[in-house]
């Protein structure tokens, strides 16, 4: 029971309006007499065109940064890895005649091969051991140059004391435009490395590098050439591949006879190795022959078949080296 009970002074009635905000301000875009009142004053969600503007203008500064930084990376590829010591830069150049817009013929292809990448220029960068001059890279690196506008430079490793002079120059001059990595479509850098094996690094985050002249050499020539689509005859290609890297290079002498008969066979009912199309098989098996000295001694087709060779120009990259 209340100690005092005292009656209500004002009836039960009447209504009190609570506000729902501690400051209200008036909204000054839907005021009278302002110059910018009709271009925000934008209703039933409307966005105002300025902002549209503001936006487009973001969109397009974020995709030129996308574009910047996909280029700066590719260059890190080349500078900032410890498989590119760039301490001894030798030579960096332009493979094609022409900065024409015809010279782009390649950019659909490596987009469908490599993924599209805007901005970034695409690095191969291989490390090779100057004892064991990867002469079938030399041929590719000619072969894609004619396809693609292709950056090629030459280092030199400091676990290497000292190369020949031709081994500096083997990828061609210095270019005056090799700054200019916009420029190109396709970087390729040779680092002579005391390496076991060579090794071929493409994209660092997204593969593994890849070990061995062969397999390298399958991967470059598909820059060039899809596979044959019929298995058996790709299954050809590689079996001779293989034959070439691990008996024609590496074999005894004995191996190396056995070697030059079947392919004597082989050039005896087709111009080229595996049929009557140019392959890598063609690429593995003169630049095999010729770093193990087996061109003189070859038979007859096989000499028929190696000028056959030499009058496509490719190889002579390789065959200076030797020489």
């Amino acid at each position: 029971m209340p100690m005092y009970q005292v009656k209500p002074i004002c009836g039960g009635d009447i209504q009190i309006d609570l506000p729902t905000c501690m400051y209200k301000l008036p909204n000054i875009h839907a005021q009278q007499g302002n110059s910018c009142c009709s271009e925000h004053a934008l209703q039933n969600g409307e966005v105002d065109p300025a902002v549209k503007a503001l936006e487009a203008r973001q969109d397009e500064i974020m995709r030129k940064l996308y574009e910047l930084k996909a280029a700066v990376e590719g260059l890190s590829k080349t500078v900032t890895t410890p498989d590119a010591d760039l301490d001894l830069t030798v030579s960096s150049s332009l493979c094609t005649q022409s900065i024409s817009a015809a010279t782009f013929q390649g950019t659909t292809d490596l987009d469908a091969l490599l993924g599209k990448d805007q901005g970034a220029l695409r690095d191969i960068v291989i490390n090779a051991n100057p004892a064991q001059p990867p002469l079938t890279l030399l041929v590719l690196h000619s072969l894609l140059s004619q396809r693609y506008r292709v950056l090629s430079s030459v280092h030199v490793h400091s676990s290497v004391a000292s190369v020949s002079p031709q081994l500096l120059s083997c990828l061609g001059p210095r270019h005056a435009d090799s700054y200019a990595r916009h420029l190109f479509q396709l970087g390729f850098t040779l680092i002579w490395k005391d390496v076991p094996k060579l090794q071929m690094k493409f994209s660092i985050r997204n593969m593994c590098p890849i070990e061995g002249e062969a397999n390298v050499a399958r991967f470059l020539f598909k820059l060039l050439a899809p596979y044959p689509n019929d298995p058996a005859l790709a299954t050809l290609v590689d079996q001779w591949v293989d034959v070439a890297f691990f008996q024609l290079a590496e074999g005894s002498a004995k191996e190396h006879a056995a070697v030059l008969r079947a392919l004597n066979s082989a050039l005896g009912r087709n111009p080229w190795v595996v049929g009557p199309e140019f392959s890598l098989a063609d690429i593995a098996c003169y630049c095999c022959m010729l770093s193990s000295g087996s061109a003189p001694s070859a038979p007859a087709n096989v000499q028929r078949w190696v000028k056959s060779c030499e009058n496509l120009g490719h190889f002579s990259p390789a065959k200076g080296l030797v020489q």
